[in-house]
């Protein structure tokens, strides 16, 4: 028996496995885009199917689609909704930069399950794609996933971070460390002042990316070829975006300007824009993380990480910084995604930009990368490190940049020279002050105190 069927579409025909749920435009597309191993993320494919689900709720209540054949489409969409056949969306991500390929498997695929449920021929083209065009679906697509995945995914992650170092500040925030600035001893600081800082990049960025939302709420669906709506009911955008809010709890609506959607990508280059900051504050915490849990012995060694696997094939009892470290690279993964993001968005052509793909692809992307990073960050490392309070209060001890504190009193040259008496000699600054600045211990004790001088202030 043949493995194959015969396929046909506006070109010919076309062989197509037995077992394809897809059609001719598909296997096309597996044929002619044989570049790579990555296909669009489920979650974009369900961003498709919601519109396609929508789509035909909207035709048929504006009596433009038999109602048997809109409750089968339906009843397809939410047999794929609920995570069947993952197998049959094989097109890959560099294909048609419109992503008609991707458009194009989606309406054959629902148009097959379709059929069998209405016990009649449901077309990918004349049914499924009732009054839309890849050109408006799949920049719909992409807001309409990306706003899901910043809801679903992203934002509570960073809540979840956010609430953790706030948790850790206030447990640590009465212990006091040296800080650093060019990572050289600076003035002292608490942990929890250390950690509110990141607790506040955290929120600042989470601020951002909300204020950001609306726009990716703003869908080009209704625009069609052009953006003129062309073939679509004048009331269908309204319709459509009332579908997809109740499906997704989502507020969405027709976006303002079709036809700026349509050939621009400048909300998914900006949410990207926001994305990437997010990648650096993060990358910035990681790395301050590493460099506080280096040594254990010839490092900074103020925290410990907790320890969470072997971290050499040849040094035994080595640990590494193994969270940070997978966190950075998260982050350069991103940075990286929005290089290609922002070229991708100026690929807008006359009326449609033509490398939809891979700004879906690497939007999507990001925004999990960085989800599971804030996760990670928060559980196995910010819960877990325990404070090294031993290195901690020596090395304030010995800290001669604490003689700042003597500025007002005695000037910044007799401190200067009282602090490179004590880097020289490896003494406690206090005991270099209290033989060079005519200051009585007592006072020193005071003015030194290194918790009263986080406090700020003469």
């Amino acid at each position: 028996m043949s493995e194959f069927r015969t396929e046909h579409d506006s070109m010919g025909e076309v062989q197509v496995p037995k077992t394809a749920l897809y059609g001719a435009q598909t296997q096309r597309a597996l044929d002619n885009f044989a570049i790579s191993s990555l296909t669009l993320p489920p979650r974009f494919i369900h961003a498709v199917v919601h519109i396609k689900k929508a789509a035909a709720l909207a035709n048929q209540e504006l009596g433009l689609l038999d109602s048997d054949i809109a409750w089968a489409i339906a009843a397809a969409c939410d047999s794929i909704l609920a995570g069947h056949y993952v197998d049959q969306f094989p097109v890959d991500v560099f294909q048609t930069g419109s992503g008609t390929s991707t458009n194009m498997n989606v309406n054959e695929v629902i148009a097959h399950i379709a059929s069998d449920l209405a016990g009649q021929k449901v077309h990918a083209n004349d049914q499924v794609n009732m009054s839309q065009s890849s050109n408006d679906v799949i920049p719909s697509a992409i807001h309409v996933s990306a706003a899901l995945a910043l809801k679903q995914q992203l934002f509570p992650a960073l809540e979840e971070l956010h609430t953790s170092l706030l948790g850790k500040a206030e447990a640590l925030h009465e212990v006091v460390k040296t800080g650093r600035t060019h990572l050289m001893d600076a003035m002292p600081l608490t942990f929890g002042q250390e950690l509110e800082g990141w607790a506040s990049q955290i929120e600042s960025n989470y601020v951002r990316l909300q204020m950001a939302l609306p726009q990716l709420l703003r869908l080009a669906q209704g625009g069609t070829a052009v953006g003129t709506g062309i073939n679509a009911h004048p009331e269908f955008a309204s319709k459509v975006t009332e579908y997809l809010s109740e499906a997704t709890g989502l507020i969405f609506m027709p976006g303002d300007n079709f036809f700026a959607l349509m050939s621009a990508q400048d909300t998914a280059v900006a949410i990207s824009g926001q994305l990437k900051t997010l990648a650096v504050s993060l990358m910035k915490i990681a790395n301050d993380l590493r460099w506080m849990n280096s040594g254990p012995l010839a490092g900074i060694g103020e925290i410990n990480l907790k320890p969470l696997q072997p971290g050499s094939s040849i040094m035994p009892g080595k640990v590494n910084p193994v969270i940070p470290e997978a966190v950075c690279m998260v982050c350069a993964q991103v940075m990286g995604n929005d290089v290609s993001i922002g070229i991708a968005g100026q690929s807008g052509n006359f009326q449609l930009n033509v490398m939809l793909p891979l700004i879906a692809y690497n939007l999507l992307q990001s925004i999990e990368l960085l989800s599971n990073a804030c996760n990670e960050l928060a559980d196995k490392t910010i819960a877990t490190f325990t404070v090294n309070h031993t290195s901690i209060e020596k090395a304030l001890a010995q800290n001669p940049i604490l003689v700042t504190a003597l500025n007002p009193l005695i000037g910044y040259e007799k401190a200067a020279a009282i602090a490179k008496q004590a880097y020289a000699e490896g003494r406690a600054i206090i005991d270099v002050a209290q033989e060079q600045s005519g200051l009585s211990r007592e006072q020193l004790e005071q003015l030194l105190n290194p918790e009263k001088l986080t406090r700020g202030g003469l």
